[in-house]
C-alpha cells in the first residue's frame, strides 16, 4: 500500500489533511502523551493513518486541534486503537466526550487468541513479522523539535496498525465473532470510564485491603483530598502524598501533631504545609456515623462443596476455550470464578464476548440447567431435564 508520511505543525497543513479523511470509513489512531510531572496527561503529538497517509500532527505547534477532533469525533468513521484507554482519555478531557466507534486491536486480539493484554510490538511481530524500533521509547515527546527517527518511529504506531486491523477484522468476520466485541467496544465510549470521581480514589490505593472499619473512612477521605488537590494543581498524586503513606495516616490515625509527625514517610515539609488539614479530615473521619463507612467485599473461605463446583466450573471454561482456540485464562480466572459463586456481577465473563462463549453456559451450570458429562473419555455439556 502507498503511503505519504507527513509532519503537521501549521493549521493549513492540518486543514488540507482533515479534508483528505473525510468519507473515510475508518482511520488508525495513536497518542504520545506525558503525565509524568502533571495530572492529566499532556498531548505531545496525534497520529493518525488513513489507507493513503500517515500523518504525525504536533498539538505543541498548533492553537487549535479542531479540524482533527472534527474528524475523530466524527461517528461515521471507526476509530483503530491499540489498547485505548489512555488515548480515548485525553480526547474525553479535550471534549469532555469520548470518540465512538472504535476498534481496539488488543481486545480483538484477546478473543483471537493472539494474547491477553498483548503489547503493540509483540502483535505487529506475531502478525505481520515485522520488527518494530524500540530505541525511542523513552523519548521526551515534549521536546522540540522531533528528529527523523521520532517521527518515524512515532508513525508506526499507526501505519502497521491499519494491517493490523485489516487483519484482524477478517479474520473476526470468518469466524463470525466480529459482534461479539460489540459490548466491548461500546463500553471503551461510555464517559463513566474517564470521569474523576474522588470520592472513589481510595479504591485504587493497593493495600487499602489490610485497612477495616473506620480506618477505611479515613482513606477515603484522605485520598479525596490528594486528588482535588492533585487535580487543582495539576500535578500527581504522589507529589501530593505517596500511597504508602496515606496507607499510615488510614492505618494510626493520628490525633495531634506528635502523633502525626510519627507516621513513617510523611516529610516535614508536608507536615508544616498540610499538617492541620490532615488531621481535621481523620478527625471527620472518626465522626462519620459507621453506617457510612465504606467497606470491602467479604472474603469467605470456600467450602470443600464449593471448590469442587468451582473445579467445574474452570473445566468448562477450559473445554470452551480449547474449542474456540481462546486462553481459558482469558476467559476468566479461579479468582472470577470465585467470585461469581459469591454473586458479585461485576465480572468480565459475564459480559460482551466472554458471555457469549462461556458466561451464559457457566451460569446454565450453576443453576442446574446445564451438566457436564463424560462421553468416550471427552468432556461434554448437557442440558439437563
Amino acid at each position: 500500500m502507498p503511503t505519504t508520511n507527513l509532519y503537521i505543525a501549521t493549521p493549513a497543513d492540518l486543514a488540507t489533511f482533515c479534508a483528505h479523511l473525510r468519507g473515510t470509513p475508518w482511520l488508525a489512531l495513536d497518542t504520545e502523551f506525558i503525565r509524568e510531572k502533571t495530572y492529566y496527561p499532556r498531548l505531545c503529538l496525534v497520529q493518525v493513518a488513513s489507507q493513503e497517509q500517515v500523518a504525525c500532527i504536533d498539538p505543541l505547534a498548533l492553537s487549535d486541534l479542531e479540524p482533527l477532533l472534527n474528524v475523530i469525533f466524527d461517528p461515521t468513521i471507526l476509530k483503530v486503537l491499540h489498547s485505548a484507554h489512555q488515548d480515548l482519555e485525553i480526547f474525553f478531557h479535550l471534549r469532555g466526550a469520548v470518540p465512538c466507534p472504535v476498534f481496539d486491536t488488543q481486545l480483538a486480539a484477546t478473543l483471537l487468541g493472539q494474547g491477553e493484554q498483548v503489547g503493540y510490538a509483540s502483535l505487529v511481530k506475531a502478525l505481520l513479522g515485522v520488527d518494530l524500533d524500540k530505541s525511542q521509547t523513552r523519548t521526551d515527546w515534549s521536546r522540540r523539535p522531533l528528529d527523523a527517527a521520532q517521527l518515524d518511529y512515532a508513525a508506526d504506531d499507526v501505519r502497521y496498525l491499519r494491517d493490523v486491523y485489516q487483519q484482524q477484522r477478517a479474520d473476526l468476520v470468518s469466524r463470525q465473532r466480529l459482534d461479539w466485541l460489540a459490548e466491548d467496544f461500546s463500553e471503551l465510549g461510555n464517559p463513566e470510564r474517564y470521569q474523576v470521581r474522588p470520592q472513589e480514589a481510595w479504591r485504587r490505593i493497593k493495600g487499602s485491603q489490610q485497612l477495616h472499619g473506620v480506618q477505611l473512612a479515613a482513606l477515603r477521605a484522605l485520598a479525596a483530598w490528594r486528588e482535588e488537590r492533585a487535580i487543582a494543581s495539576d500535578r500527581p498524586r504522589k507529589w501530593i502524598l505517596g500511597d504508602d503513606v496515606l496507607l499510615e495516616l488510614a492505618r494510626h490515625m493520628p490525633k495531634n501533631e506528635e502523633q502525626l509527625d510519627r507516621v513513617r514517610g510523611l516529610e516535614p515539609g508536608t507536615l508544616k504545609r498540610h499538617g492541620q488539614t490532615l488531621l481535621g479530615l481523620l478527625a471527620a473521619a472518626r465522626g462519620e456515623p459507621r453506617e457510612q463507612w465504606p467497606s470491602l467485599p467479604p472474603r469467605h473461605p470456600l467450602s470443600p462443596e464449593q471448590d469442587a463446583l468451582v473445579d467445574a466450573m474452570m473445566a468448562l471454561i477450559r473445554l470452551r476455550g480449547a474449542q474456540q482456540a481462546v486462553s481459558p485464562q482469558n476467559l476468566a480466572s479461579r479468582k472470577d470464578l470465585e467470585r461469581l459463586l459469591a454473586a458479585e456481577p461485576d465480572i468480565p465473563l459475564l459480559h460482551g464476548w466472554r458471555a457469549t462463549l462461556a458466561g451464559h453456559e457457566v451460569q446454565a451450570l450453576l443453576r442446574g440447567a446445564l451438566r457436564l458429562e463424560v462421553h468416550d473419555g471427552e468432556l461434554r455439556t448437557v442440558p439437563s431435564d
